[in-house]
C-alpha cells in the first residue's frame, strides 16, 4: 500500500507540473475564437510588364481583366489613356473605371495555361507597347488547418491506455506486497 501511495503521488506531481509551469497566455497567444477568414482565399492570376514610361499590372478577376497603368518614374496613375489588349483570345479597348484602372470584359473563361498578352498604352504624347504573360494554370488557395476527430481520439486512447497501465501496475505491486515478495 505504501508503494501505491508513492506511485499515485508521483503520478499526481508529474501530471500537475504543466499547471505549475504557468498557463499564462500573455506571450501573445490568444485563446479566443479565431477571426473569421475572408470568403475567398484564392490568388488571382496576374501579369506585369514595365517600360521606361509605363508600368502595367493585369489581374484576371472573374470575367474581367483589370489593368492597372502607372507612370514608371513617379508611380502616379495614368488617366484618360487608351489601353488596348490583345492575346489569349482577347482583343479590345479597356475602359477606365477609376484613375489608372482599366477593365476589359472577358467573354469566355480562359483555359488553364500561360497566355501571352500585348498591351498598347496611349496617354497624351506617350505611346508604348508592352508584353506580359498571364498564367492561369494554377490558382493558390490557403487551407485552414483543422484538427479532426481522429487526432483527438488518438490522444484519448493514449491517455486511457496510460491510465489502465497505471492501474495494472498498482494492482501488481499490491499483490506482490501481500505475498511479501
Amino acid at each position: 500500500m505504501k508503494h501505491v501511495k508513492k506511485f499515485f503521488l508521483v503520478t499526481l506531481v508529474t501530471f500537475s507540473l504543466p499547471v505549475w509551469a504557468g498557463g499564462d497566455s500573455s506571450d501573445g497567444h490568444s485563446h479566443e475564437a479565431p477571426a473569421p477568414l475572408p470568403v475567398s482565399q484564392s490568388v488571382t492570376p496576374r501579369a506585369a510588364a514595365t517600360t521606361e514610361e509605363f508600368e502595367v499590372v493585369t489581374s484576371l478577376e472573374g470575367k474581367k481583366l483589370v489593368v492597372y497603368v502607372d507612370r514608371f518614374a513617379s508611380n502616379e496613375p495614368v488617366t484618360q489613356a487608351k489601353v488596348e489588349i490583345e492575346g489569349a483570345g482577347l482583343k479590345g479597348v479597356a475602359s477606365e473605371t477609376t484613375p489608372g484602372t482599366y477593365v476589359l470584359d472577358v467573354a469566355t473563361p480562359l483555359p488553364p495555361a500561360k497566355h501571352p498578352l500585348t498591351i498598347s498604352v496611349e496617354a497624351g504624347d506617350s505611346v508604348d507597347l508592352l508584353t506580359a504573360t498571364l498564367d492561369t494554370s494554377a490558382s493558390v488557395t490557403n487551407e485552414v488547418h483543422t484538427h479532426g476527430w481522429s487526432e483527438w481520439a488518438v490522444w484519448v486512447l493514449a491517455g486511457a491506455l496510460l491510465l489502465v497501465a497505471g492501474i495494472l501496475f498498482a494492482a501488481r505491486r499490491r499483490k506482490r506486497a501481500k505475498k511479501g515478495i
